[in-house]
């Protein structure tokens, strides 16, 4: 088996080069293992697609990034009936693997290479993939933002995530866009946003999807009408606890359903953000891929559905 460590020197607060190479140089053998570096976006999925094409043995593919880096590596090895994918989560978000409890089992790199998989789905918008989150409307204009305002040493990690809801406040609140899920209407005019999740977090720290399963088929879709800015603040709690679907003083303002097949349609080209990755356009349909993608799950990784401690997702 190959097992090849994709690392993103970009990606978090620092390159993760270094960090991966040690913990290779502590194995016992290290033959079977490699690091690519990627040069830049896109180049992990041209990669991956590349080693798939020529090399008919098991292959293991570890992002070494934040959900972006993974997100890239998910692309490339989908449809790869002899590749698995993990994640040495390194970056500033690391959201998928919240869902597993944390980033901390997964930094232990002689436990991933023999770790077993599990069968998760994957998320399809049009012809790109998402394992993680899909959304539209504020949260993808406040993470088009964010990758701008990353370039901002001040404004890295969480921080710039944070900046750019602030900044979205003032011109993200309204979107009008036609949603439908499994053909039923969930939206025809204005909306805050529309979130279609196979994993629970996205933002870095806002569990927008607390009754996700990974493994079950279906998204789980929460559209929010817009909210005035004193409603809004108040949401922002309940959002980032996960809170937010049980809530009374929520339940005016949520539509919450799972469906495995969403259709999404706007006036004008608006934004779709798949795991970081931001598209536009006029149309999309989005589809839930049952157990489409082996990802690889060290010991200890262990989802409870109790969420995560915040404090202990602090990049490496």
């Amino acid at each position: 088996m190959r097992h090849i460590f994709i690392v993103n020197p970009h990606s978090g607060p620092q390159d993760a080069t270094e960090s991966v190479q040690q913990q290779l140089n502590s194995l016992r053998t290290q033959e079977d293992c490699e690091i690519y570096i990627t040069r830049g976006p896109g180049d992990a999925t041209s990669f991956v697609r590349r080693v798939c094409a020529e090399d008919e043995g098991l292959l293991r593919f570890y992002a070494c990034g934040g959900d972006g880096t993974l997100n890239e590596v998910v692309n490339g090895a989908v449809g790869c009936g002899h590749a698995a994918v993990g994640c040495y989560p390194c970056g500033s978000g690391n959201d998928f693997v919240k869902y597993f409890g944390g980033k901390h089992p997964f930094l232990n790199i002689a436990s991933q290479l023999s770790a077993p998989t599990q069968a998760v789905d994957l998320i399809r918008v049009n012809d790109h993939y998402a394992i993680n989150v899909v959304n539209v409307g504020f949260e993808a204009k406040a993470a088009a933002r964010m990758i701008s305002f990353r370039r901002f040493p001040p404004l890295r990690g969480h921080r710039s995530y944070y900046g750019a809801v602030v900044a979205t406040l003032f011109d993200g609140r309204k979107n009008r866009l036609r949603i439908t899920a499994d053909g039923e209407a969930v939206s025809d005019g204005n909306i805050l946003l529309c979130t279609m999740a196979n994993g629970e977090y996205v933002g870095g720290s806002f569990r927008c999807a607390p009754r996700a399963e990974v493994n079950d088929g279906e998204l789980e879709i929460c559209c929010i009408t817009p909210l005035s800015l004193l409603r809004f603040a108040k949401l922002i709690g309940f959002y980032q606890r996960g809170e937010h679907l049980d809530n009374p003083d929520m339940q005016d303002c949520i539509s919450y359903r799972r469906a495995a097949h969403v259709e999404i349609s706007g006036d004008k080209n608006f934004m779709i953000c798949l795991d970081g990755e931001i598209l536009t356009g006029t149309q999309f349909t989005v589809d839930a891929l049952p157990h489409a993608m082996p990802f690889i799950v060290p010991e200890g990784a262990v989802h409870t559905g109790k969420g995560v401690s915040m404090g202990l997702q602090k990049a490496v």
